[in-house]
């Protein structure tokens, strides 16, 4: 009886425990709401969004905190901090990751009289006052394929963050009644990422849709240099052509010929001399304000930031890149006539050799790569989530532990905390991975190292279209100069 009293008693307090939890959620999730549209700010969880987020969901990423920096942080701490935030007249409109300021406060609250001394010292510089862009630029989309949808979705649901890029209209071959309707349904339906979450209206008369209040016209064009934005009202826009028939500076440089286009952004890896950038890597080289800029491909952006923190710390000597990606459109449904070797064969019942230029593109991003690397890629059926092997040997003997520890540090801390997402999940696959906003998800269990320590393979999971459209806003925002300040 003794013992079924205790089990009880021990299920009552779980649950009640848990219970006090989701409160503390509710309150979290209203604060920030108010934060983000009464003062432009975003929160996230390292690095995790929490907008539009449920109860569930938030104390799930709260569970991932506590596993991942070993530090108490619960719902009640980040919720109290909300709540601080909420408070700060003079605090910019900006991107804090809560989690941070949590694991902080925890350290270092015995420093400070009370928490809104913590948040005042440690926030000053994300006052009123100082240098952060919230001018919102205008976005033209040119083309509504994959890539181009998942870019509108995601510019649709920032509009609520400050607006930083404000999507204006997109461009397609042939527009007329059935064409929009169509276009509203995939946009409005999608068989990988779900349902969007808001409202299209269509307004046939116009050519337009109207997207959670946002009006987006669409035009009809096949020829980038003959369409006058000014007539749409869209001035010094950034396009962003997501159709890859353009790849080269001529072609490309036809956008730049029409009436309010400013700057254009490549979907895809571009052609010498358009520099090709993966943020959070080698953006900086951008400096001299170049018009054309490529965001390069889904699997370079997945691997060159593990490779840029191996390189850094370990140094490669040479290595190999097996990327097993998911199939796409360039390739045969059934098997049919193709330019490419293999890809003619269905998609969706074989396993397909076919090359890759990412291990190449690497080197653009991190120059001291070059001659270091081969690649190769395998597409298998099924339709998103990818997967980069890389097998290095490094200069610096090393071990399974330490490597996994230079990955955990990156993702936490420093300029690739956007890029590099470290998991500790022991099962994780393929269909884990979609939606997730990092580029790269480093699966640590997975890790090798050689008996030598100096021949290391690691694996490196990556939504191959909503982690890619992620990094191309972040380089969007960033031509375009209207990033906000960010707590990270």
């Amino acid at each position: 009886m003794a013992t079924s009293t205790s089990t009880l008693n021990d299920y009552q307090n779980k649950f009640s425990e848990r219970n006090t939890f989701e409160k503390q959620a509710v309150k979290l999730n209203s604060y920030i709401g108010h934060l983000l549209y009464e003062k432009g700010v975003e929160l996230v969880l390292f690095r995790d969004h929490l907008t539009d987020r449920n109860t569930s969901q938030i104390l799930n990423l709260h569970e991932y905190a506590r596993k991942v920096v070993k530090k108490n942080i619960d719902v009640s701490i980040t919720s109290m901090i909300a709540k601080e935030l909420l408070e700060i007249k003079e605090l910019s409109p900006s991107k804090i990751d809560i989690g941070k300021l949590a694991a902080e406060w925890i350290d270092q609250k015995k420093n400070f009289n009370s928490v809104q001394d913590f948040l005042s010292k440690t926030l000053a510089p994300y006052m009123q006052g100082e240098n952060a862009s919230t001018q919102p630029r205008d976005v033209v989309l040119y083309g509504f394929g994959r890539i181009g949808r998942l870019v509108a979705r995601e510019l649709i649901k920032q509009a609520g963050k400050g607006q930083q890029l404000r999507l204006r209209a997109i461009v397609t071959r042939k527009v007329d009644q059935s064409i929009l309707r169509k276009r509203a349904a995939l946009l409005r339906m999608d068989s990988v990422h779900g349902p969007f979450s808001g409202s299209i209206i269509e307004d046939i008369d116009n050519n337009r849709l109207i997207i959670n209040g946002q009006v987006v016209h669409f035009i009809e064009s096949s020829s980038p240099q003959d369409i006058d934005y000014t007539t749409y009202n869209i001035q010094n826009a950034l396009v962003i052509d997501n159709t890859g028939i353009y790849r080269d500076q001529e072609g490309l440089g036809l956008h730049l010929k029409s009436k309010g286009i400013d700057k254009v952004l490549l979907t895809a890896p571009g052609k010498d001399p358009i520099p090709n950038i993966v943020y959070g890597v080698n953006q900086d080289v951008l400096e001299d304000n170049p018009t054309i800029v490529s965001a390069a491909s889904c699997t370079t952006n997945a691997i060159t930031p593990i490779l840029k923190v191996v390189n850094d710390t370990l140094g490669i000597e040479k290595g190999h890149i097996e990327t097993v990606h998911a199939y796409t459109n360039d390739q045969n449904l059934l098997d049919n006539m193709h330019k490419k070797h293999r890809r003619g064969r269905s998609a969706a019942i074989n396993m397909v050799i076919t090359e890759t230029g990412a291990g190449k593109a690497v080197t653009k991003a991190i120059p001291e790569l070059k001659n270091k690397l081969t690649a190769n890629a395998v597409r298998v059926p099924t339709p998103n989530g990818s997967l980069a092997i890389m097998k290095l040997t490094v200069s610096k003997q090393t071990s399974k532990e330490q490597v996994n520890d230079l990955m955990k540090d990156a993702a936490l801390n420093g300029a690739l905390v956007n890029q590099i997402k470290f998991s500790f999940e022991h099962e994780l696959v393929s269909n884990d991975i979609i939606g997730n906003s990092c580029p790269a998800v480093f699966d640590s269990p997975a890790t090798i190292v050689h008996p030598s320590g100096k021949d290391i393979v690691l694996y490196t999971w990556y939504d191959n279209e909503y982690g890619y459209t992620k990094q191309v806003i972040r380089l969007a925002k960033y031509i375009c100069k209207v990033r906000r300040l960010i707590y990270y």
